[in-house]
């Protein structure tokens, strides 16, 4: 009984020391802030978006970075890839929690317990999904109605970029089966800060649509405003419906003036094109 206890206590310390890596490396990633009441999006505000970069000296970014995003995914600037490949996703069910984060909606899983994406042979794990409305990046300067953005990282220490976020977008359309889902959660939030445990959700729901999309280098679109993030935009637009945008909009304090950085300068930056169909052109 005694070598029994042993081993069991042993077993715990190795789960221990195996996790507690992980743990930590997760815990100190540059992820995005998340009090609201620190930064706001309302023109004209202290608070908002053209004085991010004063409001905290480890947000010096904002205003003084070098390749900031959402930025305008302009054809004029595109470069066709074909070897970017497609984006390998491993996704699974797991745990999640809704939060009303103030400034927007999110959802968020455990990371390394709902899977990952592969980006040119970097696993980046998925950590959270959140929605900007209007879009943030414009596409010809078009803005569209919605953006999700899928949030994903990598702790290895070796890995330069620890942060790769795909973006989609959305026009006024047929509801999202996805948000559908969430809409009676999110409805029971409504201006309130705080979170609620969703159970089992499976991002595979996601749907990403075409295998088309843009990709570059960039920057979280919310303080910090960290940069080297590895942006995937898809080229091919979903469709919400006005009623679940409205409510993503309502849930949170900024819906009088929405939740989406202005456009940031592309200064010297490529965009990058990647379509299987290389006889297509980069609208």
């Amino acid at each position: 009984m005694k070598n029994q206890s042993n081993t069991i206590l042993f077993s715990a310390f190795s789960l221990f020391f195996l996790l507690a890596p992980w743990s930590a490396a997760t815990s100190s990633m540059p992820g995005e802030v998340e009090d609201e009441r620190e930064f706001d999006y309302i023109a004209g505000s202290e608070k908002g978006p053209m004085h991010w970069g004063e409001l905290r000296k480890e947000w010096e970014a904002c205003k003084k970075g070098e390749m900031q995003s959402p930025i305008d995914l302009t054809s004029r600037r595109v470069k066709v890839i074909p070897k970017l490949g497609d984006i390998q996703r491993s996704y699974k069910p797991s745990n999640a929690t809704l939060k009303n984060r103030g400034h927007d909606i999110s959802l968020q899983w455990d990371v390394g317990s709902v899977g990952s994406i592969k980006i040119t042979g970097t696993q980046y794990f998925l950590q959270q999904c959140h929605w900007h409305s209007p879009s943030e990046h414009t596409i010809n300067g078009r803005r569209y109605e919605l953006e999700l953005h899928m949030v994903h990282v990598n702790t290895d220490p070796n890995v330069e970029n620890k942060i790769a976020v795909v973006g989609l977008l959305y026009n006024i359309g047929r509801s999202d089966a996805f948000i559908s889902k969430l809409m009676g959660n999110i409805w029971s939030m409504m201006d309130k800060e705080g979170e609620r445990k969703m159970g089992t959700i499976d991002p595979r729901e996601i749907k990403m649509g075409g295998k088309n999309y843009l990709r570059y280098m960039g920057s979280l679109t919310v303080p910090p405003c960290t940069e080297g993030v590895v942006w995937t935009i898809n080229k091919k637009i979903g469709t919400v419906s006005k009623d679940q945008i409205k409510l993503l909009g309502e849930a949170v304090h900024d819906y009088a003036e929405k939740n989406a950085r202005p456009v940031q300068q592309l200064k010297k930056r490529e965009i990058h094109l990647y379509q299987p169909n290389e006889a297509a052109t980069p609208n």
